[in-house]
């Protein structure tokens, strides 16, 4: 039994050997042929999207695949190299070629700075919004005035029309007394008689020799300040805005403040009027102290060397003392860097007798020096102008007609009584 497992063993070894020089013949002969032994190597990862594939085995006999030659091997991972600095050069404009269009990220971060329409002659290019007022005041006196007979009634009728449109008791018994006067002077009553008669009282009414002027220039202690007043739901941060514009259109320089920090978004709502006038907003945090948001945005207008600051305050309901205290504060703060050049209180035109409550209590807090009439071609109330100033004894200065961003326009008492009687 030895004996045979012994010689099964010899015969493997033999076996072995004879298959080991036959491979080594071959891969001899193989050598001769091509001069360098073969070389084996591992499969090209698929490019993405393609299929791997097996590489086909090849045929009994044939020659086993060989590695690209020297050069071509290093060609290979240059192309990629090469491809990349020409994806560069694709994307700079060459010379010459106009740069790619902002996107529109790009476009909200950096708005174009517009230009507004002067400010000169605004009031009578708006004279067409005033058509309610017309209507009420103007058209509505000229009728009455008209009639073959001026008895009492006619003279009481012109009277309510009067204080409809809100113009004030006593300043509607000194319009009908000068009337009265200046009709039985007259005689005859043309209808070009009637209406230059009623139109040289109303302006006497208004008052033409007041100055209506907004105090906008720089001085020797540093810009002019603005301090925009009224309460809420009245326009008074569109109406900061609209100011802005007003100003820039006549060549001033403007910084805002937007001291209004308890209205949610009026910070930005200020900031986007500031930035379509290339206008500085100063702002703070929501809810932060308006004390020293003014006093920080009168600190940069001196450093930038502008004309005017505008200072945007919160809406303050007149009946709490605390907020209009508050709004005296913001006034003192920022006269320790010079004096407050103007106090411009908004009113809603819309609100008539209610808007002379209003007037009264922001006139004992801070020296009122101008009014805004805002929502003017709204109402029918265009007497409030009359009324509000022979409350306050301060001028109309600017009134809004419209909601565009040029429909506030500097008061011209000639151009708006013209504007009513049509």
């Amino acid at each position: 039994m030895e004996y045979v497992i012994l010689a099964v063993v010899i015969a493997v070894v033999a076996i072995g050997a004879i298959t080991g020089l036959v491979v080594s013949g071959k891969r001899r002969r193989e050598l001769d042929r091509s001069g360098r032994p073969p070389t084996v190597t591992a499969p090209a990862k698929p490019e993405p999207g393609t299929t791997a594939t097996a590489p086909a085995k090849p045929a009994e006999g044939a020659a086993e695949p060989t590695a690209p030659p020297a050069a071509d091997a290093a060609r290979a991972p240059e192309a990629p190299a090469a491809e990349e600095p020409a994806e560069e050069q694709t994307e700079a404009p060459a010379a010459g070629e106009q740069a790619e269009e902002p996107t529109a990220e790009e476009a909200e971060a950096a708005p174009a700075i517009e230009v507004p329409e002067p400010t000169a002659g605004r009031l009578v290019r708006l004279r067409s919004r005033l058509s309610r007022s017309q209507s009420t005041l103007g058209k509505g006196l000229l009728t009455l005035l008209s009639r073959d007979r001026l008895d009492e009634d006619t003279w009481e009728e012109i009277e309510e029309t009067l204080l409809t449109a809100d113009v004030g008791v006593g300043a509607t018994q000194e319009l009908v007394d000068n009337l009265r006067t200046r009709v039985k002077v007259l005689g005859t009553r043309t209808p070009d008689e009637l209406r230059g008669l009623l139109r040289e009282e109303l302006v006497k009414l208004i008052g033409p020799e007041a100055d209506r002027t907004v105090r906008s220039v720089k001085h020797e202690e540093g810009p002019a300040v603005v301090l925009v007043v009224g309460v809420n739901g009245v326009g008074k941060t569109t109406t900061t805005g609209k100011l802005a514009r007003v100003l820039v259109a006549d060549g001033r320089k403007v910084v805002l403040g937007a001291a209004d920090t308890f209205r949610a978004a009026a910070a930005d709502q200020l900031q986007t009027w500031g930035e379509r006038v290339g206008a500085h907003t100063v702002r703070g945090p929501e809810g932060g102290d308006p004390a020293s948001v003014a006093f920080d945005a009168v600190k940069q207008g001196i450093a930038d060397g502008v004309d005017t600051v505008l200072i945007d305050t919160a809406g303050r309901l007149h009946t709490k003392t605390g907020l209009m205290d508050e709004l005296g504060k913001v006034k003192r703060v920022v006269e320790k860097h010079g004096p407050v050049d103007e106090v411009l209180l908004v009113l809603d035109a819309t609100t008539g007798q209610n808007g002379l409550v209003q007037a009264r209590v922001f006139a004992e807090v801070v020296d009122i020096t101008g009014i805004v009439l805002t929502k003017l071609d709204g109402t029918a109330k265009g007497g409030i102008v009359i009324s509000v100033q022979r409350e306050l004894g301060v001028p109309v200065k600017l009134i809004g007609l419209g909601e565009g961003a040029d429909d506030l326009a500097p008061f011209e008492p000639g151009a708006f009584v013209d504007a009513l009687l049509g």
